[in-house]
């Protein structure tokens, strides 16, 4: 089974903002498979989680922890159903790629995201794939935390779909095909008419 966490903020006041984008990926997973999100078992801290049985089984989940606390759940649910750091997939945002970007790793360092490092903590381990998605820096004169937690410009919005369906699709690959696969697919430098 492989587990797709997209990472973001608990409560309506984060729900359309860019530090939440990685709820928006879990939340049209979800949608394609036609399950709901419920909440974990009560061994795993304070997750929403929905499961796709099958030949390609899977596990998607949207910590309710905060973004600096997300590896509390991360660990709970690798724990909890027996899986391995590489069959974790972390669904994040990105300031330092410009919007509609999207970048997939199979290990790397949190590159200052919170929710990476908290991960990274928990978990002891940096060895995880991640699909990082581009949302813009923004002003440089702006506080970055401010940036995050802002809604997207009305001129962001219309990729915003186009940007949540792709980074759903890679989610999808990566539960069928492994990371290589999704790397090969997604990155900027890969090749094919895929590559973005």
């Amino acid at each position: 089974m492989k587990l797709i966490v997209g990472l973001g903020n608990p409560g309506r006041e984060y729900r359309d903002t860019r530090h939440n984008i990685g709820f928006m990926v879990a939340d049209e997973v979800v949608r394609r498979f036609g399950g709901e999100f419920a909440l974990a078992p009560s061994q795993v801290t304070e997750t929403l989680c929905a499961k796709r049985f099958g030949p390609q089984p899977m596990l998607v989940a949207k910590p309710l922890t905060f973004m600096n606390r997300s590896g509390d759940a991360v660990a709970g649910l690798l724990r909890y159903y027996g899986l391995e750091a590489t069959d974790l997939l972390v669904v994040v945002d990105d300031v330092a790629l410009p919007f509609g970007r999207i970048r997939v790793r199979a290990r790397g360092s949190a590159g200052g995201h919170n929710g990476l490092k908290s991960i990274t903590q928990r978990i002891g381990t940096m060895e995880f794939p991640r699909l990082r998605l581009g949302v813009g820096r923004g002003d440089a004169r702006r506080d970055l935390a401010n940036h995050v937690l802002s809604t997207f410009e009305a001129d962001e919005r219309a990729g915003l779909d186009e940007l949540v369906t792709r980074a759903a699709d890679a989610a999808e690959m990566f539960a069928a095909d492994g990371i290589a696969r999704v790397m090969n697919v997604y990155n900027p430098d890969a090749a094919g008419p895929d590559a973005n």
